[in-house]
C-alpha cells in the first residue's frame, strides 16, 4: 500500500512526522481528504481536527487553530500558529477559555480589536468542540 509523507508543525513545535494512508482536515471551503497520488494543492485551513491515518491503521488526532495545508502527491505539510495533540486537548479550559474571550469581546472599541476577538471565539469554539468528538472517541 502507497503512503505519504506527513508532517504537522506549530510555531513551536513538530507535532507529526511520519507515514501516513490517509489524511482528512477542515479546508477552507469544506473537508478534505487526502490520499497518496492526490493533486497538488495549497490551501489555508480552519480551525478543526487534522485526522492521520498510519499505514497499520492507527489513528493520529491532531486540533490545528488554522493554517496552511500543501500536498503534493507523496507529501502534506500543514503549517499552524497552534496545534494541540488530541490527548493534550481540554475541554473544560477551552470553555473558560472562550468565556473569557467573550468578557474581552463585550470590551473591545475598535474594530480590529473585535476582529481579533472574534477570531479567538471562533478558534475556541472549534478547540472545545474538537475535545469533546475526539474524548468521544478515546471513550469506546
Amino acid at each position: 500500500m502507497s503512503s505519504l509523507q506527513v508532517d504537522v508543525v506549530s510555531a513551536e513545535d513538530s507535532l507529526f512526522t511520519g507515514e501516513a494512508t490517509f489524511v482528512a482536515l477542515p479546508g477552507e471551503v469544506g473537508e478534505l481528504g487526502i490520499l497518496p497520488g492526490h493533486t497538488p494543492l495549497i490551501s489555508r485551513i480552519r480551525p478543526g481536527t487534522v485526522k492521520i491515518v498510519g499505514p497499520d491503521g492507527t489513528e493520529s488526532n491532531i486540533f490545528v487553530a488554522g493554517g496552511i495545508l500543501e500536498v503534493q502527491p507523496d507529501q502534506v505539510t500543514v503549517l499552524s500558529d497552534t496545534a494541540i495533540r488530541a490527548e493534550d486537548l481540554d475541554e473544560a479550559r477551552a470553555l473558560e477559555a472562550r468565556q473569557k474571550a467573550e468578557e474581552a469581546l463585550k470590551q473591545a472599541t475598535s474594530k480590529d480589536d473585535i476582529a481579533v476577538v472574534e477570531a479567538e471565539l471562533e478558534m475556541l469554539a472549534a478547540q472545545a468542540a474538537a475535545a469533546r468528538k475526539l474524548s468521544h472517541l478515546r471513550k469506546r
